[in-house]
């Protein structure tokens, strides 16, 4: 299935007063330009010119390829807001032109995301031309457009998303040249990967991600914690528990590389409420080997990471609160070659899975291979980024540089505009465990979740602090494995396994 990615703008001189619009149309993969459309539409406002520039992006995808998948991206926060649903849609002018929009594919192909004005600057122009040729009385024309020309190529994205091994090993030659016993942490380099985007891996930061390691996912964002954005994986291979990582935030999602700062005492204790968090309030016995009589068999979580979307190579923040993309193609590829690796295992007794879109494809695709059914846990959700979603770990950095000097410090800070903190994420992880714990006792179930999550489930039966979020390495479509005891015990038994990825 092709994949296009419109972007659209539209604006008016007086809002309303002069209006025009502007679209295009590019492959998803190569970058390349498809079409172009622009259009003085007389008086109107702003937000009518917006709906019309993206009526026009849709009908133009349509045109090249109705079965298309089309991730749109405006930097109208109204129009994105109301095409995914999360707003109500009143001013009556603009009612039907989203019901048009709506008609022009079917509504599981296309997804929307907010970008910020300077990375829509060929629809800008493009809208721009077609006002200056509404006020010379004439209409637009491709032969004419300059608005390729005049749109610089985006900066590449900076690599590295937080705590990558590559920096975190340089950070510590660093430090011991300088003789100091212990490495000051280092800050994420761009974007979750599928760490915490995701921040993607937000991730971050897929944020993200992206997005946990911070944007994981991400961040998110395609890594950070999230997703997404966040998290930047570091290519398929197998168990990385040594390596460190970004974080669909951050998303999922899910990065930017590093001055170091010490994580302040306050955040460590901050931390503890959610450190050990025991299995149902059993006191767990001490760690290691045990003298206690056979236990019976475990509860057994296999941790799937879902495949990768549209924003897990960017290393956007793709959380809970975002767009809530669905596969690319190279993330349901992934989901059926995990789906093959697990059948070969015949392990797998149950399948869970997160309700975002990405997790619930993946999960679908892996299941149908098991002969299983999925059931949807709410627990299993990406961090929530707020105002950080579909960005990368640099963009946060530069548009609320406190809010995130905070958030990488304190696991109990949110991220800009409200959100969730890793500390919340933590006992929510910690709860939907005890819930699947007791529920799956002695049977061995595939958890399909994000970044943050899995990083938190192993965090937690490690008894390891916050910051390690930032220490683990979580790629698209990876395996993790986590049992739990009758005695309240916990075994990580398998970290971003990716073998069955590789060709």
């Amino acid at each position: 299935m092709r994949e296009f990615i419109v972007e659209a703008d539209g604006g008016s001189r007086g809002n309303p007063g002069p209006a025009g619009y502007g679209a295009v149309v590019s492959d998803a993969a190569t970058g390349e330009t498809l079409t172009e459309a622009a259009e003085y539409i007389g008086v109107a406002t702003n937000n009518v010119a917006e709906y019309r520039g993206l009526l026009a992006g849709l009908r133009a995808a349509h045109a090249l390829d109705p079965a298309a998948r089309v991730h749109v991206r405006m930097d109208s926060k109204l129009v994105i807001e109301q095409m995914s649903g999360r707003w109500k849609i009143k001013h009556p002018a603009m009612k039907p032109l989203a019901t048009e929009a709506r008609a022009v594919l079917p509504p599981d192909q296309v997804f929307y995301e907010w970008i910020p004005r300077e990375r829509n600057k060929h629809a800008d122009r493009l809208a721009n031309e077609a006002m200056d040729a509404g006020a010379k009385g004439e209409q637009w024309s491709p032969s004419r457009s300059r608005a390729a020309l005049d749109t610089p190529p985006a900066a590449p994205e900076p690599t590295g998303p937080p705590g990558d091994a590559t920096a975190g090993a340089a950070r510590a030659r660093a430090a011991l040249a300088e003789g100091r016993a212990t490495p000051a942490r280092p800050t994420p380099a761009e974007a979750p990967a599928a760490g915490p985007a995701s921040p993607t891996g937000p991730s971050p930061t897929e944020a993200a991600a992206g997005g946990p390691s911070r944007p994981a996912s991400g961040a998110s964002a395609s890594g950070g914690p999230a997703e997404s954005a966040a998290q930047a994986g570091s290519g398929p291979g197998s168990s990385s528990a040594g390596q460190s990582s970004a974080t669909e935030a951050a998303g999922g999602g899910s990065s930017d590389a590093a001055t170091t700062a010490r994580q302040p005492a306050s955040a460590a204790a901050s931390g503890a409420a959610a450190e050990a968090l025991p299995v149902s309030g059993r006191q767990p016995s001490a760690p290691g080997w045990s003298s206690a009589p056979d236990l019976g068999a475990p509860a057994t979580f296999v941790l799937l990471r879902h495949g990768e979307t549209p924003l897990t190579p960017q290393k956007r923040f793709s959380g809970s609160g975002g767009t809530d993309p669905s596969l690319s193609d190279a993330g349901r590829e992934q989901a059926r070659r995990v789906a093959e690796a697990l059948a070969r295992r015949g392990t797998v007794q149950a399948v869970v899975a997160s309700p975002l879109a990405r997790t619930r494809e993946t999960a679908g695709i892996v299941a149908a291979r098991l002969g299983l059914d999925v059931t949807v846990d709410d627990g299993l959700r990406e961090t929530d980024f707020g105002a950080w979603e579909g960005l990368t770990f640099g963009e946060v950095r530069e548009r609320h540089p406190e809010d995130l000097n905070a958030w990488l410090a304190d696991p109990e800070a949110h991220p800009t505009g409200g959100g969730e903190s890793f500390a919340e994420t933590a006992h929510r992880i910690a709860a939907t465990r005890d819930k699947l714990v007791a529920a799956h006792a002695g049977r061995t179930v595939l958890l399909v979740t994000h970044v943050t999550p899995i990083k938190t489930f192993v965090r937690l039966a490690l008894g390891a602090p916050p910051e390690s979020l930032f220490r683990m390495e979580l790629s698209a479509a990876s395996l993790s494995a986590v049992a739990y005891y009758a005695d309240g015990n916990a075994s990580v038994r398998l970290f971003n396994e990716t073998s069955h990825l590789r060709p």
